[in-house]
């Protein structure tokens, strides 16, 4: 994601954005809205466009966790963005990588192949070491993405919740932390005041499950009020993935998890600007 220069915003002021308000319907249903619900703005107009930015640790979390909701939100026309935080040169899987160097080029290559593959607007691969997030300096992180935030305006941020994700990862703990924070701290004229303006995100989910994987030590996952029907883009999902030729054996190893799971992804809606008690929805954008 090609970001503005600061100057464009050091003296912008702080008042905060005003919820989102109607706008045309955009000419195409998608389920990553759900029933009846169509993304603000229209191509046919100068109108803001839906905007949706997703928050990973590692190279191949973009399809692995999230690759149906982007695939679907490119589809409909919706701008997406994907922040990664490191290049995973930690991962068990080498593919042919002489060291770790050249398995992080490997990887960040194999990222931009995905995310072209998604339909992905912008995408990100900051500086941070993999498998040493819990050590990376907390506000620091978080700034990182509070600018990007303010600068990007998502509508909705999609990011891994505290469980870890079905592999109990610690990098995906921190990610989860970092982008939460991050969402309320955007969302505060009294943060990070040369960061721009305060920006109100409408949505925050986390990505959840509704199964573990055996042999592995199950997470503590956070209950589901999206379930996402991802059967439209199920195989680019998995093509997307297999971008990741690094990490093919683990597709093999799991594949028959994902031919009985794999045409749904689960949401918990984690943080909105309206207090709601919880409920079940069949999209992200329900409400806005």
């Amino acid at each position: 994601m090609t970001l503005p220069d600061k100057s464009s915003i050091a003296g912008a002021g702080t008042a905060t954005s005003a919820p989102s308000q109607p706008h045309a319907e955009f000419p195409t249903q998608s389920l990553l809205l759900g029933p009846d619900q169509s993304p603000k703005g229209s191509r046919a107009t100068d109108q803001p466009r839906f905007k949706l930015l997703c928050v990973v640790a590692h190279p191949d979390d973009e399809c692995f966790a999230f690759g149906g909701a982007l695939a679907l939100a490119a589809d409909a026309g919706v701008e997406t963005s994907v922040i990664c935080f490191t290049d995973g040169q930690a991962a068990t899987n080498r593919g042919t990588a002489a060291s770790s160097e050249d398995l992080g080029r490997m990887r960040r290559e194999e990222f931009v192949a995905s995310c072209k593959v998604l339909g992905v607007t912008h995408h990100e691969l900051l500086d941070y070491q993999d498998a040493q997030l819990e050590f990376a300096d907390f506000s620091q992180a978080a700034a990182k993405l509070v600018e990007r935030i303010r600068l990007f305006k998502p509508d909705v941020v999609l990011t891994f919740g505290g469980d870890g994700g079905m592999n109990t990862h610690a990098d995906h703990t921190m990610v989860s932390a970092f982008t939460t924070a991050a969402v309320h701290w955007a969302a505060s004229p009294k943060r990070f005041k040369e960061l721009g303006p305060a920006h109100v995100t409408q949505r925050l989910f986390y990505v959840t499950t509704s199964f573990f994987f055996p042999d592995r030590p199950a997470p503590l996952p956070a209950p589901w009020t999206v379930t996402l029907d991802i059967r439209a883009v199920r195989k680019r999902k998995f093509d997307a993935f297999r971008a990741h030729t690094s990490q093919i054996p683990l597709m093999a190893k799991f594949e028959s998890f994902f031919e009985k799971h794999g045409d749904v992804e689960h949401y918990t809606l984690a943080a909105s600007p309206i207090p709601q008690p919880a409920s079940q929805a069949s999209g992200l954008s329900a409400g806005l």
